[in-house]
């Protein structure tokens, strides 16, 4: 079995103290505090460690978090702080599977919107963009792969247009 998410984490953070990375360090601390947080809240409800899938979502939750913290130092003309946000999702996004490019989403979105619609007899409409968008999550999920909810609510918009 491949080591854990946190184990990766724990690693890097080792060296990346070793070769005296200070940005790095410190993002990587961030991602481990997130992940213990995150870990003793589960630990409250069950005594399941956190799983790879959770772990991943914690992450995904803290790129889209700097995400729009880069949008709002941008607006605010603090361009510093901005570039600081953007080192900090490059580290995180190391310990998750590679986001789709828009052209894979759009043919995965496709291939759920035909799975809909062979069950159902016919295409789904605008109306069921609820439903597609959380089969194709779910289809991502299953898969490993990644793509942001905005993307895939605008691939599922464009498919069912």
């Amino acid at each position: 079995m491949s080591e854990t998410l946190e184990a990766r984490v724990k690693q890097e953070t080792i060296t990346a103290m070793k070769a005296r990375d200070g940005e790095r360090t410190t993002t990587l601390r961030l991602i481990t505090t997130a992940l213990k947080n995150r870990a003793i809240e589960k630990r409250a409800k069950s005594d399941e460690p956190l799983s790879d899938a959770e772990a991943q979502q914690i992450l995904a939750t803290m790129i889209k978090q700097r995400r729009d913290s880069i949008e709002q130092f941008t607006k605010g003309g603090r361009a510093e702080l901005a570039a600081k946000e953007a080192v900090e999702i490059a580290v995180i996004e190391e310990f998750l599977p590679k986001a789709l490019s828009a052209e894979e989403l759009s043919e995965i979105v496709g291939q759920v919107v035909a799975q809909i619609a062979e069950g159902a007899g016919q295409k789904p409409t605008p109306k069921e963009r609820g439903t597609v968008i959380k089969a194709v999550q779910a289809k991502l999920q299953a898969d490993g792969l990644r793509a942001e909810g905005r993307l895939v609510s605008e691939a599922v918009k464009a498919a069912l247009a």
